[in-house]
């Protein structure tokens, strides 16, 4: 009797405690997951080298400043940071907001620079009232202009004082630009062989394999279609550009130009062998080096099958 009052009045107790069978688990589930939620934000924070950036400008603010982060509160080399991930569109967008800081000259020089890595104007003494962000304007427009026409692209960078009328300042801008259309490049410097001659010469092929610099040489100047008379000055200008910059490989192999030459071409043709569907029979390593030690019997049967396993393994040289 006197252990039944007792257990009745524990029991009223723990109820009067909040510690009753269901009650009591319950605190005891919110207190792990109140330790588990400590221990997640602690890793967090080291994992975020010891500082919650999110919570410390939180609280920073008052709940009148709560939103997205006033960049002029920030130190200037933070803000021209953050604001120089931004491409020209979105730039134009946060002038809206903060225009001294998205219209500082550094950052679009930075974007034009990047774009576009040579112009004569680069080089220049700045005309009155320039301004970086106009010249990128200029610089788009007329890249657009020459996909559509490259002679009358052309024209308008040198109406805008952008680059200078000469072959190898033009060959400059091509090779550190990549917003040119292709096939429109190519149909230009077909037409204009003398800035395709300046723009050859900016290829350093040194301590290259003769693959890899024939396919570096096909991204900045686009082989045609077909095999023509334009495809031949090619690989020519190629040739010679090699060996100018390999003297010392080619005394020791004993090649020349026209030997460079051969080969080029023989690693066109394997790679359409290789690489197209319509080819069933498939040109062995063995018939690579027998046909290519025909056409130049000084290049060692070693060179020759080197350069089979690199079409066979990494793929076409003018794709």
């Amino acid at each position: 009797m006197g252990q039944g009052l007792w257990r009745v009045a524990r029991s009223q107790q723990l109820q009067q405690q909040g510690y009753s069978g269901q009650g009591y688990l319950t605190r005891e589930h919110g207190r792990r997951i109140a330790a588990n939620s400590a221990a997640n934000t602690s890793h967090r924070k080291q994992a975020q080298g010891g500082i919650d950036i999110y919570h410390l400008l939180k609280a920073r603010k008052s709940k009148e400043q709560e939103g997205f982060i006033n960049l002029e509160m920030l130190p200037p080399e933070l803000s021209f940071t953050i604001l120089s991930y931004l491409n020209a569109t979105d730039l134009c967008l946060a002038s809206c907001v903060w225009q001294d800081l998205a219209n500082d000259e550094l950052l679009w020089q930075g974007l034009c620079k990047s774009t576009w890595g040579h112009c004569s104007i680069y080089n220049k003494n700045p005309p009155l009232g320039f301004s970086f962000r106009k010249l990128y304007m200029q610089l788009d427009e007329g890249s657009l202009t020459f996909n559509a026409n490259p002679d009358e692209g052309v024209s308008y960078f040198m109406s805008k004082g952008i680059l200078d009328d000469s072959p190898k300042e033009i060959a400059k801008f091509i090779f550190c630009t990549r917003t040119l259309n292709w096939k429109k490049l190519r149909i230009y410097l077909d037409e204009r062989r003398d800035v395709l001659d300046d723009l050859v010469t900016l290829h350093n092929f040194r301590n290259q394999f003769l693959p890899n610099a024939l396919r570096e040489f096909f991204r900045h100047i686009h082989a045609p279609e077909e095999r023509g008379e334009y495809l031949e000055t090619l690989i020519t200008k190629f040739s010679h550009r090699f060996c100018a910059c390999n003297p010392d490989l080619m005394r020791e192999l004993g090649l020349s130009p026209d030997a460079v030459y051969v080969l080029c071409y023989s690693l066109i043709l394997l790679s359409i062998d290789l690489t197209s569907p319509h080819v069933k029979n498939k040109m062995s390593k063995r018939e690579f080096i027998r046909n290519t030690r025909r056409a130049a019997q000084n290049i060692s049967e070693d060179f020759v099958g080197h350069l089979y396993d690199n079409i066979y393994l990494i793929g076409h040289v003018a794709a």
